[in-house]
């Protein structure tokens, strides 16, 4: 009984892990196009607008806030993942070994 509950318990964090993935990346989407609109925004600003130093301020404000926000969430998904594991780093340098050897010829000879 206690095994049965104990998968059952796994299996809910797995699938609320799952779901704080997707919606950082939905976050993460969102992010994306509301920061190419306010860069946008200061882009197409008037130099001669009253209130162009304002918008100016506020898109980089809120720009600023949104990127630690995005960056918080992200740590809080992605918590214990890595991009680059420790066996790819392994792969890696046996490849570069297998690579070096191979190529030890200099452009002289």
């Amino acid at each position: 009984m206690s095994s049965q509950k104990n998968k059952k318990d796994q299996y809910l964090k797995a699938k609320e892990r799952v779901r704080n993935i997707k919606i950082f990346y939905y976050h993460l989407v969102g992010y994306i196009i509301l920061v190419a609109l306010l860069l946008y925004n200061i882009y197409i600003l008037d130099v001669n607008n009253p209130y162009a130093d304002f918008f100016t301020w506020f898109n980089s404000i809120i720009i600023g806030a949104w990127t630690i926000f995005i960056i918080l969430h992200g740590r809080y998904a992605l918590k214990g993942k890595t991009i680059f594991k420790k066996d790819w780093e392994d792969k890696k340098m046996k490849e570069f070994l297998e690579n070096e050897t191979d190529e030890e010829t200099t452009i002289w000879e």
